[in-house]
């Protein structure tokens, strides 16, 4: 839950939502299941060791189960149910690291121990693995949107059905700029939540159809996000889409009220101040243009758009 393949949209998701806790109902069933498997294939795994790593999930100890597990897995590598509570243990602790490189740390344990249980069990994998193991894949960065994708697919056909299962195949989709597929996923997911749409559906959902360049669709999104959300930063995503979008549209008098929309939120965006200089250019006003742009610079001096229409 870390980074344009991912889009400003994947960034918001992993600051309010990083490694969403899986419920604990979903987490048992699984390792029920796991453990089910193993028992059926005939491992030969110690009771004791089971009941203690069962003990230690039930207690929430994800540290403890990881530790333990790690530790079992030296005797027994290919054990499904110690794999699997190892692997949801290691997704558990990724969520909470503070640094990039831990959390990546904790996804590759996940994903090395998910994608052993289902190699070993590849004429019945519980749809379950596939999904935990899908939004680990996305979770590790864009170059792994495919592997999101096919995982999350893998989980949908099989039948599984997850409240966040759409709306991460619209990101996965997103990662690798399958739009079409992106806008219908989240399509589904908006259905899911379509009493109270987050206002980060409805951005994801407009910058998809933006990259499609369906710019009506996009904008009525736009507006629906404006509109609903209570987060201002992702109003000041939505109302600078908003604004370039209108720009292109050469209505000039609406994008520059969402400009100025933007500055009066946060007088301190270099973005909104630079493209209200462009329309102050391109409306044959550069005085009004310039003193945009320097304000551009002053609150970010590496605005090289901005830089160099000084020519500085």
């Amino acid at each position: 839950m870390w980074k344009q393949a991912r889009s400003n949209y994947g960034a918001q998701v992993l600051r309010k939502r990083i490694l969403k806790t899986v419920s604990m109902v979903f987490l048992f069933a699984v390792v029920g299941s796991a453990l089910a498997w193993g028992l059926y294939k005939g491992f030969d795994f110690f009771a004791g060791d089971r009941n203690k790593l069962q003990g230690l999930w039930a207690k929430g100890d994800y540290p403890g189960a990881y530790a333990f597990g790690k530790e079992a897995l030296q005797k027994r590598p290919l054990d499904p149910f110690t794999l699997t509570v190892f692997g949801f243990a290691s997704y558990q602790l990724a969520g909470a690291q503070i640094t990039a490189r831990e959390v990546g740390v904790y996804l590759d344990d996940c994903i090395w121990a998910l994608r052993k249980v289902i190699i070993q069990s590849s004429l019945s994998v519980d749809p379950r693995l596939y999904y935990v193991l899908g939004k680990a894949y996305y979770h590790k960065g864009p170059l792994y949107a495919d592997l999101a994708v096919t995982y999350l697919e893998k989980a949908r056909k099989a039948g599984f059905t997850a409240e966040d299962l759409a709306e991460y195949l619209g990101l996965s989709y997103a990662g690798i700029r399958d739009y079409r597929n992106s806008v219908v996923a989240f399509s589904q997911a908006l259905e899911v939540t379509a009493k109270n749409p987050s206002d980060l559906l409805l951005l994801a959902i407009a910058k998809s159809y933006l990259a499609l360049s369906e710019k009506d669709s996009a904008k009525a999104y736009l507006m629906r996000c404006i509109d609903s959300s209570r987060d201002a930063k992702i109003i000041v995503q939505a109302r600078l889409l908003l604004g370039t979008l209108l720009a292109s549209q050469g209505d000039s008098s609406g994008a520059e009220a969402q400009y100025t929309a933007v500055i009066a939120m946060d007088d301190q965006n270099a973005d909104a101040h630079f493209q209200l200089g462009e329309l102050y250019n391109s409306a044959g006003d550069p005085i009004k243009a310039r003193s945009e742009w320097r304000k551009t610079v002053k609150i970010d001096p590496t605005y090289g758009p901005a830089r160099a229409r000084l020519s500085l």
